[in-house]
């Protein structure tokens, strides 16, 4: 794995959100956000701070098996010219680094918002949504009115929703037909469309690929509530 899926690993193998890790490092919770989606790479202080933090190796944390020790005893064998050579390759290696983890992140602190993520939410094969605690996360964009918020998980309501999307959900009992709802459906969660017409009552997959699901007594269902975006 690479430095970004490594923060994002040991942060959440520590029982930390993005908040708490960037208070532990006294930057702002975009630079993590950033951090972790790849969008931008932290200096070498804060990786060896979160070395520190996560109790790992730097090299563990950055995804390169090469330790530093490693260099030492080839080194000492170099005649004084050669060891010069080393150096600058070092220094220019160096420079290369520092230029492309001190580039600026490319949008704005005031773009992103911050939210409680409950869950993942099945666009296949189901999640049991009750099982996850909220993770407070970072939003590109504003954030609407909503009671909890959940991530797809799977194709079947394509193109509406793409698989990692992130769907805000208000809480009602009382949904009409052809609207996007957060669904219990034999005790696992799923987002679908809910559909009634004179044929019957049924969930309903945009993607073709997937069968409805019937609503009726032969399956357990209760109603989280309806997707507001």
């Amino acid at each position: 794995m690479d430095i970004s899926q490594n923060i994002k690993f040991y942060r959440k193998q520590k029982g930390y959100t993005q908040v708490d890790l960037a208070k532990l490092l006294n930057v702002k919770p975009t630079a993590v956000s950033a951090w972790e989606s790849g969008r931008n790479k932290p200096l070498m202080d804060k990786v060896t701070l979160m070395a520190n933090v996560f109790n790992i190796n730097i090299s563990q944390l950055v995804g390169d098996t090469f330790e530093v020790n490693d260099i030492n005893p080839v080194y000492s064998k170099l005649d004084v010219n050669r060891k010069k050579n080393v150096y600058k390759y070092a220094v220019n290696q160096l420079d290369d680094q520092n230029k492309i983890i001190q580039m600026p992140e490319p949008t704005p602190e005031s773009e992103y918002e911050e939210f409680e993520l409950f869950g993942a939410v099945s666009a296949g094969t189901g999640e049991y949504l009750t099982d996850n605690k909220p993770e407070k996360v970072m939003y590109k964009g504003i954030v609407p009115e909503h009671d909890f918020a959940v991530i797809v998980n799977g194709n079947s309501m394509l193109p509406l929703f793409e698989d990692k999307q992130i769907l805000f959900v208000k809480k009602t009992d009382e949904i009409r037909s052809g609207q996007i709802v957060i669904v219990d459906y034999d005790h696992q969660a799923y987002v679908k469309k809910f559909v009634r017409d004179e044929k019957s009552c049924r969930l309903v997959s945009l993607n073709k690929e997937y069968k409805d699901m019937p609503i009726d007594e032969e399956h357990d269902i209760h109603i989280y509530g309806t997707v507001v975006l």
